[in-house]
């Protein structure tokens, strides 16, 4: 059997090979596209792992004709079209677990950055230690302790982040269609009907969602004319479901007191977007009201190493003939193969 790895993000296979054993040829590629993995590779393949570098279209799937389960190496899993692949009779899975602590720490990171002024401050004093030594000139900075987060989307990683805020002494609401009633119940969480009325509840709202077409451009201009002037946004999610040329446009209108984004629609971003022009510019509507991370909320060596040694078990672990794990395309799957 084959398992290959087309668009790694690190150029060794220790932690994956050492769950695949000898079960298992293992072939690492740090592709930038189908072409550079041979045809024969492709045609070779057991099961794939996948970062989302190369999506896993109908066009990879020609290539992997006789694949049987593809995994992508994180949470979100809007990079493989799980619906032609369980056409197809391929398993697609996520690694759904590896990274929730790290996310959710990022995502009060953020917060806490926005509303303790640190980011500015940080610049403030290496541009000029002496004139700049002041602490009170910070436009979010407030108490956290008796405000209201909000979470969009009440998953592992939703729950966790709100376990976090609410140790900070903030009260937590959740909007989350899909959750069974009750469910809020063992973590002490307030449950919102609807989107717009979180969005009009919580002063700080942080989305934890899957990309899906429902929730693509969730956070869109009238999301956003729904929250408090004061109010933060924070996306760890997917880049897609926040608006990002509406969020520009709430900061500089003076909507929303503050973004912190670790995602982006496009990622790397192009550097002309109104937001990266105004940060590069420094542009007063920017100072201490947004921050901006390159997609890091899911890694810590910890972490990373989690998603691939788990990322590594579900592919052997299915073509050994364990029942799947983590499957997100059930709704599609006939005939797996």
């Amino acid at each position: 059997m084959l398992i290959v790895m087309p668009d790694a993000r690190f150029d060794t296979a220790e932690f994956e090979k050492s769950v695949i054993g000898d079960r298992a040829d293992f072939r690492l590629f740090q592709a930038q596209s189908l072409d550079d993995v041979a045809d024969d590779v492709w045609a070779a393949a057991d099961g794939l792992m996948v970062w989302g570098r190369i999506p896993c279209n109908s066009t990879m799937l020609d290539k992997a004709n006789k694949v049987r389960i593809v995994v992508r190496m994180g949470v979100g899993f809007d990079a493989i079209n799980i619906e032609e692949a369980g056409k197809r009779g391929v398993v697609a899975c996520n690694v759904p677990d590896y990274g929730t602590t790290d996310v959710a720490d990022h995502a009060i990171g953020l917060m806490l950055a926005l509303t303790r002024g640190i980011v500015r401050h940080h610049i403030n004093l290496v541009d000029e230690p002496v004139a700049k030594w002041r602490g009170i000139e910070t436009p979010v900075v407030r108490r956290l302790r008796g405000e209201t987060f909000g979470l969009v989307g009440r998953g592992r990683i939703g729950t966790a982040a709100g376990l976090r805020a609410k140790a900070l002494g903030m009260e937590v609401i959740f909007y989350d269609p899909y959750l069974p009633d009750g469910s809020e119940q063992s973590v002490g969480f307030g449950r919102r009907e609807s989107l717009e009325d979180l969005l009009r509840d919580a002063d700080v709202i942080s989305c934890h969602t899957p990309l899906t077409e429902e929730t693509r451009g969730m956070i869109n201009g009238q999301a956003l004319s729904c929250m408090k002037q004061h109010a933060i946004l924070l996306n760890t999610s997917r880049g897609e479901v926040v608006d990002v040329d509406a969020v520009t446009e709430a900061l500089k209108a003076d909507r929303i007191a503050a973004a912190g984004l670790d995602v982006l629609p496009q990622e790397p971003p192009d550097p002309k977007h109104p937001l990266f022009q105004a940060l590069k510019n420094r542009e007063d509507w920017t100072d201490g009201r947004l921050i901006v991370t390159p997609h890091a909320a899911w890694y810590s060596p910890d972490g990373a190493r989690d998603c691939r040694e788990k990322g590594a078990a579900t592919v052997i672990n299915y073509l050994m003939g364990a029942p799947m794990r983590n499957c997100v395309n059930t709704q599609f799957l006939t005939n797996p193969r």
